[in-house]
C-alpha cells in the first residue's frame, strides 16, 4: 500500500470520502428541505394551486394542512421525513394560506 506522509493511501482516501460526505450532509441539513422543490415534483402531479385559492378550501388551519400534506405524502407513498412534510407545509403556508403556525 503506497503512503503519504506516513498515512496509508488507503485511509487519506477514506478520510477525505467521509470529509466531503459530513459537508454535504451538513449542507443540507442547515438549509433544510426544499419545499417549493418537493411541492413543484410532487404535489402539482394532483393538483395546480387553484386548490388553495378557491373560496370553500377545506383547510382552516396549519395543524389541518400539515395534516393534509401528511396524507398526501402517504397516498403517493413517497416516504418523506418529517422535516420534508414541514417544508412543504411551511412553503404551502407561506405562499397561499397565511396562517399563524
Amino acid at each position: 500500500m503506497k503512503k503519504i506522509s506516513g498515512m496509508p493511501m488507503f485511509s487519506l482516501k477514506t478520510l477525505v470520502m467521509s470529509l466531503s460526505l459530513f459537508a454535504a450532509f451538513h449542507a443540507w441539513a442547515e438549509a433544510g428541505p426544499n419545499g417549493e422543490a418537493l411541492y413543484q415534483n410532487h404535489c402539482t402531479s394532483c393538483h395546480q394551486s387553484e386548490v388553495y385559492t378557491r373560496p370553500d378550501r377545506k383547510i382552516g388551519t396549519y395543524e389541518a394542512l400539515q395534516r393534509q400534506v401528511q396524507r398526501c405524502e402517504l397516498a403517493l407513498n413517497l416516504r418523506w421525513f418529517d422535516e420534508e412534510i414541514d417544508a412543504v407545509t411551511r412553503y404551502l403556508n407561506q405562499h397561499y394560506y397565511r396562517f399563524a403556525p
